[in-house]
């Protein structure tokens, strides 16, 4: 009797499940680190945005109150250009914003080209198999 590591057509039938399954846990833990980074990633910008509100929020309120309290004669051109400089702001964080979130490269890239990258193999080899008899 052969044994299953002396080679031939059936040895390597035999290995081709835990090859399969070797790659499938290797795909699997890529995807779990994908996960986890995306989940950090997205948990840090809702902090520095939470964060960035609150301060802007009451550094702007504070300021409203300071312009008003040493310009009363001229308060409503002082509310006017305060009004025009909050909303310019706004619009540059919403536009950093934006950016931020464009500049991904998108969630599970890694492993698609991993996949993409196995099925090439795959088929590489199964051209090879069919073409020597």
């Amino acid at each position: 009797m052969r044994s299953a590591s002396g080679g031939g057509p059936f040895a390597a039938l035999k290995s081709i499940p835990i090859t399969l399954l070797t790659m499938a846990q290797t795909r699997l833990q890529l995807l779990g680190n994908e996960l986890l980074t995306e989940k950090n990633l997205a948990l840090r910008q809702l902090s520095l945005v939470l964060a960035m509100v609150a301060c802007a929020g009451l550094g702007l309120l504070l300021a409203v109150v300071l312009a008003l309290s040493l310009l009363w004669e001229q308060r409503v051109l002082v509310l006017s250009l305060l009004s025009v400089l909050f909303l310019g702001a706004a619009a540059g964080c919403y536009a950093a914003l934006r950016r931020t979130t464009r500049s991904s490269e998108g969630v599970f890239a890694s492993s698609l080209a991993e996949l993409q990258e196995d099925l090439r193999q795959l088929k590489a080899a199964a051209e090879h198999g069919q073409k020597s008899p």
